[in-house]
């Protein structure tokens, strides 16, 4: 498979409540959210951008994950693991070149360590910090996810790479959007034929923290979050881009889904 092409997929769900996701908000109502992740085919060697929950969360989610899943509950099976999926569509492990990391939180940390050629590129801030979050952060983060020996990272440097071109040809570019996590980036995919489509991550949870009228309900810096966002929206106006929020259970089902792609 050498042709560019964007594929979403999904590592089932998360169960939480609607202050989790917009803060202040839904009056403890209950709320399940996809969690995303994303395959680029690529001549050059495939990219994963995050790999959605590791598969052990499927398998025994309190042992992994530990307290948070009070907050949030996986609803997962086995067969939704990144590499299961992939090799569902007979993309081989080995041809994976690259494992973009948004950030580290735990619903981004799946496909860490489970391609044996790929180079981990993160922010170096967003590195750093996952291994000394603050308390109100630390189970977000969880270190048996990343910590592994034997990986080949690449570190990013906060403004000074911002627009990272992973490939060198505009296909897939990083962009700085701190305050969710200090060190989480969104990116911009242009493809042949689609043209470009902005993947927000967790810059924009949903369609409402998008168009501004709700915070998210996780945050590192509030001021920081407000203006990627608005980093973004300059940038999509701009280049025309279609928009993909991070973890709306709406606007994501209006998306192709694996096998289906855009090109």
């Amino acid at each position: 498979m050498t042709d560019i092409r964007l594929y979403m997929f999904q590592t089932g769900s998360l169960k939480c409540k609607v202050h989790n996701i917009k803060m202040n908000e839904g009056a403890g109502a209950d709320y399940e959210i996809p969690v995303p992740f994303f395959l680029i085919t690529h001549p050059e060697g495939h990219t994963i951008i995050d790999g959605g929950n590791a598969v052990e969360a499927a398998i025994d989610p309190v042992g992994h994950w530990g307290g948070v899943t009070e907050v949030y509950w996986p609803v997962m099976e086995e067969s939704e693991g990144c590499v299961a999926q992939l090799e569902k569509m007979g993309i081989k492990a080995e041809d994976v070149r690259y494992v973009v990391q948004s950030h580290l939180h735990l619903d981004h940390t799946g496909a860490i360590g489970r391609f044996p050629n790929a180079t981990h590129i993160v922010q170096r801030a967003e590195y750093e910090y996952a291994f000394t979050p603050d308390w109100f952060a630390a189970g977000g983060y969880i270190r048996k996810d990343f910590d592994k020996p034997g990986l080949k990272w690449q570190f990013l440097e906060g403004t000074a790479d911002d627009h990272y071109d992973i490939y060198g040809d505009g296909t897939l570019t990083t962009v700085f959007t701190p305050g969710h996590a200090p060190g989480h980036m969104s990116f911009k995919v242009n493809l042949p034929n689609t043209g470009n489509m902005i993947l927000t991550i967790d810059a924009a949870y949903t369609t409402d923290h998008w168009e501004e009228k709700s915070l998210p309900g996780f945050l590192a810096s509030t001021v920081d979050t407000v203006r990627s966002v608005k980093k973004l929206r300059a940038l999509a106006e701009k280049t025309k881009a279609t928009v993909v929020t991070g973890h709306d259970p709406d606007a994501w089902s209006t998306f192709k889904h694996a096998p289906e792609y855009y090109d």
